[in-house]
């Protein structure tokens, strides 16, 4: 896709890193498979990152909550131990840090790895923000301040490295703004006609992320009862309930299931990657339900990568 032609500074640094992450990013990425509540060794972290490597898989992204874990000092760890992996954060929490400090750490990091970084941000929920000694106030606001804030003037410069910035955006407000203010969103959970709507929404000339639930365990009928709890859990929200419906899909329909939660053989999950890059996804990320097996949620996803990563 071409790029955006500039008429400013600012445009310049966007249109470049929407271009470079674009290219680096490719078709297809997955979560880290380690969960927010406990952490494997650093050692088993790295492992995981080289073996999604070999298997061919462009990107992987990693979580944060507040405390325990800074993705950024993660992401600085796993870019180290790889060679061409691109690193994502999904999202980097804006209570852990201060805005110039993110900046300053992701400039730094793409200078560092040649453009092997994408920062997805996001304001979490109210709990992160009292864990820190703040009040978490109104999203769109919040998030409008700090990207602000990430471009002050600070001693010393951060580096003069161009990467994507985008913003966590599960509605249409919050994907309003990053079409606005930042180099693109990420939306997760959706249906493909979400993801349409958000690219619709951004523009052609924006970054869209879509993480999908992706269930990669090969027994059929667990699999099948896990996405039905997980399906479950997400309808009984209302709002999303709602969206489902606006979307003309029928919640209780088993096939609005399969739109939302991939699981199957690998064709299943092949054909929901497919959907969402027909509805405007330049990259779509697996995200799964890791549990305590890490190793074992790496074995299904070096066996679903031939299929996918080829497609």
């Amino acid at each position: 896709m071409d790029a955006v032609v500039p008429t400013t500074d600012t445009d310049i640094v966007m249109s470049a890193a929407v271009v470079s992450a674009r290219a680096a990013l490719g078709p297809l990425g997955t979560y880290l498979p380690v969960p927010v509540t406990g952490l494997p060794p650093v050692a088993a972290q790295i492992g995981a990152a080289r073996r999604l490597e070999a298997a061919g898989y462009r990107a992987a992204w990693t979580n944060e909550t507040v405390g325990g874990k800074d993705t950024l000092v993660q992401v600085a760890t796993l870019l180290a131990a790889t060679d061409r992996l691109v690193l994502g954060t999904g999202i980097a929490n804006v209570w852990a840090r201060a805005p110039q400090t993110a900046h300053a750490a992701a400039a730094f990091l793409t200078e560092a790895y040649l453009g092997r970084i994408v920062l997805g941000l996001g304001a979490g929920h109210p709990v992160q923000a009292e864990a820190v000694g703040r009040e978490y106030g109104r999203p769109l606001a919040v998030l409008r301040d700090y990207v602000r804030r990430m471009d002050a003037p600070t001693m010393p410069p951060a580096p003069d490295a161009a990467y994507a910035r985008i913003l966590a955006a599960q509605g249409p407000r919050l994907t309003a703004l990053a079409a606005e203010i930042a180099d693109g969103a990420l939306p997760a959970m959706r249906p493909p006609g979400a993801t349409a709507r958000a690219r619709a929404a951004l523009g052609p000339d924006k970054l869209l992320v879509v993480a999908i639930a992706a269930l990669t365990d090969p027994e059929p009928d667990r699999a099948r009862v896990a996405a039905d709890e997980l399906y479950g859990g997400l309808v009984a929200d209302p709002a999303y309930g709602a969206l489902l419906v606006d979307l003309g899909l029928d919640p209780a329909d088993p096939s609005t299931r399969d739109a939302v939660v991939a699981h199957g053989d690998p064709e299943a999950f092949a054909a929901a990657v497919e959907a969402h890059r027909r509805a405007g996804a330049d990259h779509v990320v697996l995200l799964g339900r890791p549990g305590d097996d890490l190793d074992e949620e790496l074995r299904r996803l070096e066996r679903l990568a031939p299929e996918l990563v080829s497609s």
